[in-house]
């Protein structure tokens, strides 16, 4: 991401020195690549999926209660948190946009990005329990974020205002998504064990996904949600449905997916400066929407660490569950796919500003975060 921003800049700089006339050209292949869409119904659900297959139900369920809150009372409060602040700050700054507009970036920097939270985790050496609690809050609460956010959007743009309507649109997308994903998942097992051809198994994993996500998207479901669960079930149970060698080449193949997608969205991001519509008057309140995620983000950790016995037995959980919840792609996916709004161009730069901070500061500190605490992998 790094790279890639810092060859984004290059070209800003360069086209505004008159060397080359690239900017332009640069912009609108990124705009063809439509980020947004490529990702929310592409690249989210084979990643999300990739993702979930290495995590174990059993640790998983020994924090379902943590996983759970986190993950849905944590956005939402945060959502609220962040939308309001900013809605009073952004206006004693002169930069006032709607409430409705405030909730909505609150909504969609809600939710802590999995694969560069997974990542983080693997190079940090957290303790396992507080792992589980990061990876599995950032693999479910993606699913809660995106419904949020068309939930707020929905009113934001004037087509639904009954709040009655929205909740059991919120409750039937979030638990609809978890057993989707179990019963897609489960079927997909029963055609596992019906035969022994890792080709054909690997496709079968692959249709799941794609199929699955296309499916639970046409259902009015959060196929986010049913992608992770799928990977879950798939994951825990595949071993008794496939032989030793197909276990292994599926195993290779998503590894290889992980991977692959995982370099191109960080790319993706680092390029996305180029959608952005960057200036001196936005900057401070890009700065200030940094500070203002953080605390909110430490506000709704302290309000469950707090109310969470289980969680108040780990050391440091604000400081570690504050600093590692990072903000990644699906955030500037959801930013991108605003409609014309007013704020929408604040909201899109202030988004970027975030996950910027988010992944280069935050994702590169925690490792060296950990071992000042005296918990990261040099005490392993």
């Amino acid at each position: 991401m790094a790279t890639a921003l810092i060859g984004s800049l290059s070209l800003i700089g360069l086209d505004a020195l008159g060397v080359i006339d690239a900017y332009g050209k640069a912009q609108t292949i990124m705009t063809r690549l439509d980020f947004g869409n490529t990702l929310l119904h592409g690249m989210l659900g084979l990643m999300l999926f990739a993702g979930a297959l290495h995590v174990d139900l059993e640790d998983l369920g020994a924090e379902r209660v943590p996983v759970a809150v986190l993950a849905v009372g944590g956005s939402v409060a945060s959502t609220g948190i962040v939308g309001a602040l900013l809605y009073v700050l952004l206006g004693v700054l002169g930069h006032p946009i709607g409430i409705w507009e405030c909730l909505l970036f609150g909504a969609l920097i809600a939710p802590t990005d999995p694969i560069a939270v997974l990542g983080m985790l693997k190079s940090a050496g957290a303790p396992r329990q507080l792992e589980v609690r990061i990876a599995g809050e950032s693999l479910f609460n993606d699913g809660v974020g995106v419904v949020l956010f068309a939930l707020l959007l929905g009113i934001a743009t004037g087509h639904s205002t009954n709040w009655s309507d929205a909740l059991w649109l919120f409750v039937r997308e979030t638990i609809g998504g978890a057993l989707f994903g179990v019963a897609s998942g489960y079927a997909a097992l029963r055609l596992l064990r019906s035969l022994d051809d890792y080709s054909v198994e690997v496709l079968i994993t692959l249709a799941l996904v794609v199929g699955g996500y296309a499916a639970a998207e046409a259902l009015h479901l959060s196929a986010p949600i049913g992608a992770v669960v799928a990977g879950l079930v798939i994951g825990n149970k595949g071993g008794s449905a496939m032989s030793d060698n197909t276990q292994m080449h599926v195993d290779m193949f998503w590894k290889l997916i992980d991977e692959i997608l995982n370099a191109v969205l960080f790319l993706m991001i680092g390029f996305a400066v180029l959608l952005v519509p960057v200036s001196w008057t936005v900057a401070g309140a890009t700065a200030l929407a940094i500070v203002v995620v953080l605390f909110a983000r430490w506000l709704a950790v302290t309000g469950i660490v707090l109310s969470l016995s289980v969680l108040r037995s780990t050391p440091h959980s604000v400081a570690i569950l504050t600093w590692g919840g990072l903000r990644g792609g699906l955030s500037i996916a959801m930013a991108l796919a605003l409609p014309t709004l007013p704020g929408r161009n604040l909201i899109v730069v202030m988004t970027y500003g975030v996950v910027a901070f988010s992944i280069l500061v935050q994702g590169l500190s925690f490792g060296p975060l950990l071992r000042r605490l005296g918990i990261g992998k040099d005490q392993a």
